[in-house]
């Protein structure tokens, strides 16, 4: 047997030599990670910039932090920050009816509580009601992922008051504010650093550092500031022409109307030509609509789903997706993070993808699904909180005004400084 046996007992022996010598080899030919550096991250989250959010920003709240601790040898008592549209930081009051039904809808039992019709007006107890019958599951739980039914049939009705032409509540999306529509937006029209997505200068930086951070390019387009910073079609043309020229495939066209930072409201003939633009080059028109509610100006607001639809014979081809926000406007409810986005002519395989992408966040929060449900559909004329609603409304909007005339009288008044009137937005 001894001569049968000897084979096995061999191989038994190597076992147990490689098992000790195994872990050994293992640490002498692995490769050790690199850890994570300024560097080794994603190069794209580098070269992002946000200056609304940079190093200035950064600087203020570290003044902040030192005034909190008592330091009293700084030359100032205070920081105001006015680096981003942030209206309730700056002490504007929120619309009592928002908040009323907000608080309702998130805490049920105060519907029927004694107190609450005293504390309470009965349009907003009405109104709580009815968000919770369109909200089964309540405000703590998950929606369906392009929103609430309930309150993207508000949004529908709303545009189809607006502009005068049918909306189909399928084709909304309730998001967080209008920044995460336009990255979904972004992120689906990018597909490489060919790609080039169309930007007003000056601009919103929100468009530059999403175009960076999703690999694209941005393509430069100027607004003409001595033509109430209106936009040319023949510069839009040019600049798509320079850059197709460069081997960039022009995907996009943001445009920000009422605008951002420039503050003008675009004539419907010049909207009318943007259009006829994006029909010819098949780029994709997206409307940046988020302060279409600050007017200070004769010259009104008007939608581009308006436009477009108005030009449906003449210009079948365009593809639009437009943008509303709770953050601008009288609302300024920025910490509520609610908004939506409507898309028109866009391929329905496309739409799919585009509902995928706003799957994977799951939905959007349901605070801000509430308060852009009340954005769209505020009290009328009749119901108990409507003339309370209307004082707070335009007492807003005409301190806002009375603000940028001020500001804009004072910049003039400055030496080799010039500056617009501002006819809406900021």
């Amino acid at each position: 047997t001894g001569p049968l046996l000897a084979p096995i007992i061999d191989i038994i022996q190597a076992g147990r030599m490689l098992r000790r010598i195994l872990p050994q080899s293992l640490r002498f030919f692995s490769t050790k990670v690199e850890p994570l550096t300024i560097k080794s991250i994603n190069q794209k989250v580098v070269n992002a910039e946000y200056a609304v959010r940079g190093e200035i920003v950064i600087r203020a709240e570290n003044y902040k932090k030192e005034l909190a601790q008592g330091n009293v040898k700084l030359p100032f008592e205070e920081v105001v920050s006015c680096n981003i549209g942030n209206p309730q930081e700056l002490r504007q009051h929120p619309i009592t009816f928002f908040r009323q039904v907000l608080a309702l809808v998130t805490y049920p039992e105060l519907l029927d509580a004694k107190q609450t019709s005293s504390l309470f007006k009965s349009d907003a107890i009405e109104t709580a009601r009815d968000y919770l019958k369109g909200i089964p599951a309540g405000s703590g739980a998950y929606s369906h992922s392009m929103g609430i039914p309930y309150i993207r049939e508000k949004v529908a009705r709303f545009i189809e008051e607006r502009d005068g032409h049918p909306s189909n509540p399928d084709n909304i999306f309730l998001t967080d504010g209008a920044s995460s529509a336009v990255q979904m937006c972004l992120q689906l029209s990018i597909r490489g650093s060919q790609d080039g997505i169309m930007v007003p200068i000056p601009q919103y930086p929100l468009y530059s550092a999403s175009i960076a951070l999703h690999g694209g390019k941005q393509v430069n387009y100027y607004l003409d500031e001595s033509k109430r910073w209106s936009t040319s079609v023949e510069d839009l043309q040019r600049s798509f022409d320079k850059a197709t020229a460069e081997g960039t495939v022009v995907r996009g066209l943001v445009v920000i109307n009422p605008g951002n930072p420039t503050g003008q409201c675009l004539e419907e003939e010049n909207m009318r030509d943007i259009v006829r633009f994006c029909n010819d080059t098949g780029v994709i028109l997206m409307a940046d609509e988020v302060y279409q509610t600050n007017i200070y100006s004769t010259t009104p607001f008007t939608s581009f789903k308006k436009v477009v639809m108005d030009m449906e014979s003449e210009c079948k081809d365009v593809s639009l997706v437009s943008f509303h926000s709770v953050s601008k406007g009288f609302l300024g409810e920025c910490g509520r993070r609610g908004g939506y986005m409507e898309t028109h002519n866009l391929d329905p395989e496309v739409q799919m993808q585009l509902y995928k992408l706003a799957s994977v966040t799951l939905c959007s929060n349901i605070d801000g699904q509430i308060m852009t449900g009340m954005m769209v559909d505020p009290p009328k004329e009749g119901d108990e909180s409507y003339e309370d609603y209307i004082n707070e409304r335009e007492t807003i909007l005409g301190s806002l005004k009375l603000r940028s005339e001020r500001l804009v009288d004072s910049l003039n008044k400055m030496s080799g400084v010039k500056c617009n009137t501002v006819e809406g937005a900021l």
